[in-house]
């Protein structure tokens, strides 16, 4: 871990000169300062954000997310920092929200919201598909209680995106091996299809050959996401294609859905298919 001090804290303990402070050190956030040459982790940033609340802050948001161990958070992610009224600034967001003691626990030394008030906030704050994913992604490596996520929603009536949380949800699915299979399957629910279930395992006599990222077992449909590395990778790609040929071998339709791909392209492609196993949806189109 880099070190990260307070500049003004540490000049007066005599830790530093100001010499040496501007000679061996860099600013993380205004009075916060970190070794000149590293690059500061998604940790070293949280500590850099709950120092500059004079340690005073809670670590919230997707960092508090990311410190719970969620996958899939870019460390340049901006830190959020609750408790606290403070200017923004590049790389911190401050919100004055409340928040109660049963809500703080310590990670890594650090003062964070529990899982469950993690929870509550992803899934006020962010964009709906966003919301979803970091929301899936939080149960991904752990399980938290959505009725626990529930009860906050009734300890704080009105906060601000308590509505978009309570929708969100029951959607949350912790077999989303991705943020963008998160939003491939918000796109089918919110179209009108059944729930697809998650990390299906497809065997061949008793020995799982594969697992579907999201689909409709009992009808053989499955909606794939092929990353860029599928593609651009050549011994991968041939590998993808020999996969779905014994899929498809063993009776299933595999949709395979790309970034490229528009959204009423890819829900026209799934209604035909389960539509050939005899299951039909009125779907609502998505505008592109």
């Amino acid at each position: 871990m880099a070190e990260i001090l307070l500049g003004g804290e540490a000049l007066a303990a005599g830790v530093v000169t100001r010499h040496g402070l501007r000679r061996w050190y860099t600013t993380l956030y205004r009075g916060v300062y970190i070794e000149k040459g590293v690059e500061p982790s998604l940790r070293d940033r949280a500590i850099g954000a709950w120092l500059a609340t004079r340690r005073k802050g809670v670590v919230a948001g997707v960092a508090a997310s990311a410190l719970h161990g969620a996958p899939w958070v870019d460390l340049a992610e901006p830190i959020e920092v609750l408790g606290v009224k403070s200017q923004p600034q590049e790389g911190l967001i401050p919100r004055s929200e409340r928040i109660s003691a049963d809500e703080i626990t310590r990670v890594s030394g650090l003062p964070v919201t529990t899982r469950v008030r993690t929870a509550f906030d992803l899934g006020r704050h962010l964009e709906r598909g966003d919301a979803l994913a970091r929301l899936d992604a939080l149960m991904w490596n752990q399980r938290f209680q959505i009725d626990d996520v529930l009860a906050l929603s009734e300890r704080y009536p009105h906060s601000r995106g308590t509505r978009q949380l309570r929708e969100l949800l029951p959607l949350v699915d912790g077999g989303a091996a991705s943020p963008r299979e998160s939003r491939i399957r918000l796109l089918l629910l919110d179209a009108g299809f059944p729930r697809p279930e998650t990390q299906i395992p497809v065997v061949r006599g008793v020995t799982p050959v594969a697992w579907l990222d999201m689909g409709w077992p009992e009808l053989q449909v499955a909606v794939e996401y092929d990353g860029d590395h599928h593609r651009k990778d050549r011994r991968q790609y041939v590998k993808d294609i020999a996969r779905l040929r014994m899929l498809e071998a063993l009776g299933w339709i595999v949709i395979r859905v790309i970034a490229e791909d528009k959204p009423q392209d890819v829900i026209a492609r799934v209604e035909a298919a389960l539509a050939a196993r005899g299951c039909f949806v009125d779907t609502d189109r998505v505008a592109a």
